[in-house]
């Protein structure tokens, strides 16, 4: 029988049986599918999906990249994931260097969000089915303001998401100066996100390689501020000694992660770390059965591969 533990400030009871695996890779085997226009039904973009192998039915998160990147820039976290028993939809977007806003973007998310219903399930390996009344939403960088703009109703879709994620999100480059749709209001709790919501941020992240870069994730506009307006539940895990593009794969090209300040360069643990706690999140906020890892890890935040600093969460 599993015993129990107490952990003082916060007081939060943990099963020992929970202190936790999620860091290191799960134990599925994982399949990583590259769909584009030769699938029926064809997606409206190209996407990159890690499912799980073994036959079974699994939630589905969908992961949108941040500005300029590539989706297979986050196989490693994808798959990670995925090793867990959820179902990673990562599309590609080209952002249109004439675009002014994101309305595009978010236009692009809904309507493969739209296409996971009769699609999904034709490109998954054989016996593995999409659980899609347990969906969620995450988002990187610009990618993260896409994710929540989505998630506020400004594009319709018809599956509705569960749960949100915003890893490092940008909301543009300062306070005046917010990427449209302008999302945030600078005032607690006020965005209206009917859903659980997990802000991972990045200690490094609003730092540019150098004086001569503009900072990759501007503090009035970044982790810290998306946190700070999302009504509970939510949650804001900050690592530390890391920067907005570490948890990119490794042969993710130097000119695209060298115009950020980096942290370690064992990048390998901050992925562990972000994966890690998109698996406790999303066990906790679809339901699944394994959910104590949340709990474990804001009860001892020195569970995790590297530093998390702050660590808060608002519940009511």
């Amino acid at each position: 029988m599993a015993t129990s533990i107490e952990i003082m400030n916060p007081r939060i009871e943990v099963l020992e049986t929970a202190v936790t695996s999620v860091f290191q890779p799960g134990k599925l085997a994982v399949e990583v599918i590259a769909v584009d226009h030769d699938t029926n039904p064809t997606p409206p973009i190209p996407i990159l999906i890690a499912s799980p192998k073994d036959a079974g039915t699994y939630p589905v998160a969908m992961l949108l990249h941040g500005f300029c990147l590539q989706n297979h820039f986050y196989e490693e976290v994808l798959k990670h994931i995925a090793s867990f028993g959820f179902i990673m939809v990562a599309r590609q977007y080209h952002i249109s260097i004439l675009a002014k806003g994101d309305t595009e973007d978010i236009a692009a998310a809904a309507k493969v969000t739209d296409w996971l219903t009769k699609g999904l399930p034709s490109v998954l390996p054989k016996g593995v089915e999409p659980n899609l009344s347990k969906l969620a939403l995450a988002g990187h960088s610009r990618g993260g303001h896409t994710a929540f703009a989505l998630a506020l109703g400004h594009a319709e879709t018809a599956l509705k998401f569960s749960a949100l994620i915003g890893i490092d999100p940008v909301a543009g480059t300062g306070r005046s100066s917010q990427l449209p749709p302008a999302i945030l209001t600078f005032k607690p709790s006020s965005l209206d996100v009917a859903m659980p919501v997990m802000v991972v941020g990045t200690g490094l992240g609003g730092g540019g390689a150098n004086v001569l870069f503009p900072p990759c994730a501007p503090g009035e506009v970044s982790h810290a501020e998306f946190y700070r307006e999302c009504r509970p539940p939510c949650y804001h895990l900050v690592a530390r000694d890391y920067g907005h593009l570490d948890m990119l794969d490794d042969d993710a090209p130097k000119l695209v992660t060298g115009l950020c300040k980096q942290g370690s360069s064992d990048k390998d643990v901050m992925r562990r770390t972000v994966a890690g706690i998109m698996v406790a999140f999303l066990r906790s906020a679809l339901g699944e059965e394994d959910s104590e890892d949340l709990k474990a890890i804001l009860g001892d935040p020195g569970l995790a591969p590297t530093t998390l600093d702050p660590v808060e969460y608002r519940l009511a």
